[in-house]
């Protein structure tokens, strides 16, 4: 590995973000996941979940392009909701799903600096009522069109490029403010991508 590679895997670890995640509920549409994933990627959030209860198991977004986002991620992958929050209650100080109900907040509103995974659901029926049921509040992205809602992976863009502000201006990405508890292990993978 060149010199050069070696500090940009360094640049980009110390700048991922242990305290904001994604999690994505049963989404169908392998373009729209490949899309969250690289920006997830490019807001430097390093975990990502893939909540699949609906959709065949096998296959199911077939990773299978070395050069997509999600080698650079790490994906945890869950089948049933309970199981799924259970985990995100362990690393996340509040949870938030999309859903537009007389009680969301608008995502302008949502303190992005505070510890928090934000889910999307699917690109027909939304988050599913039980994932509503388990998570701390509902959000909306404010609009003024005819249309009520944004594709899935343009919302989340939306969403996690206002956490990308919020931390930003409070130092969030500095180097080594927020390490991430696997960095060595990550760093050593990707030195792996980079040497083949």
């Amino acid at each position: 590995m060149t010199p050069e590679r070696a500090r940009k895997l360094d640049e980009v670890i110390n700048k991922r973000q242990n305290g904001l995640t994604v999690v994505m509920e049963n989404v169908h549409d392998p373009h729209n996941i490949y899309a969250v994933m690289r920006t997830c990627d490019a807001v430097g959030i390093q975990d990502i979940y893939v909540l699949n209860t609906e959709l065949p198991k096998d296959g199911y977004f077939g990773i299978k392009s070395s050069s997509s986002a999600n080698k650079w991620l790490t994906i945890h992958s869950f089948n049933n909701v309970k199981d799924c929050f259970a985990e995100l209650r362990t690393k996340y100080q509040s949870i938030y799903t999309t859903y537009l109900g007389e009680s969301s907040k608008s995502v302008y509103d949502i303190n992005f600096t505070n510890s928090i995974a934000l889910v999307f659901g699917n690109e027909h029926k939304g988050v599913s009522k039980e994932a509503r049921d388990l998570a701390d509040g509902n959000f909306i992205i404010p609009q003024v069109g005819m249309i009520p809602s944004l594709n899935i992976s343009v919302a989340c863009a939306v969403a996690i490029y206002e956490a990308f502000r919020q931390r930003k201006v409070a130092g969030l990405y500095d180097q080594n403010a927020q390490p991430h508890p696997a960095a060595a292990e990550i760093k050593s993978l990707w030195a792996s991508f980079s040497a083949s």
